[in-house]
């Protein structure tokens, strides 16, 4: 069956990310982005696509910082809270009764009940379509113990993906499959 060409990110399934910034103020600020990937080893980049009327985006203009929260099916039923369109520097956290725990190496809370995180300092951004590209440099990256033999354990921590809008994908299992050298 074909589809329309703008339809296309339907035929993917992404791991859910909820990117976590503060104001200028250090008003924490959550949303959720399935537009994510690494991008490099070294240096190590990741990034991430925003739409530029985002309060994410407003806050990492302002002081060039997010953590990428890995996040599990337990925090599906959460996910409509954190995209609501609250008022600029309303803490969306305490909406979604979730857990701001300090980051490591950026002022951007993580969120405990997440199953690893990705801090990350702003290293450029693009324009890219009707949204902006945001390269973040991994300054430290964490997985909570439980859900590490030495690849994430994504059947353990029961990741979460996207398909499109309230469609999403559950039950991952690993694999191994031989590779070229």
């Amino acid at each position: 069956m074909e589809i329309e060409a703008n339809a296309f990110p339907k035929l993917l399934v992404r791991p859910v990310i909820v990117v976590t910034t503060v104001s200028e103020r250090g008003i924490p600020n959550a949303a959720p982005f399935s537009f994510s990937s690494p991008i490099s080893f070294e240096p190590p980049l990741f990034g991430f696509s925003c739409s530029p009327e985002h309060d994410t985006w407003k806050n990492i203009q302002a002081n060039g910082e997010f953590v990428a929260n890995v996040v599990g099916r337990d925090l599906g039923e959460k996910m409509h809270i954190l995209e609501q369109d609250f008022p600029y520097e309303e803490n969306e956290l305490k909406h979604a009764s979730l857990t701001e725990v300090a980051a490591k190496k950026v002022k951007p809370p993580r969120i405990k009940e997440a199953k690893a995180w990705i801090e990350c300092k702003m290293e450029r951004s693009v324009e890219l379509g009707d949204h902006i590209w945001i390269v973040g440099r991994v300054l430290c990256a964490e997985v909570k113990d439980e859900f590490w033999n030495g690849v994430l354990n994504v059947e353990r921590a029961e990741i979460l993906a996207h398909i499109s809008g309230e469609f999403f994908a559950e039950g991952m299992r690993i694999a191994k499959y031989k590779r070229a050298k």
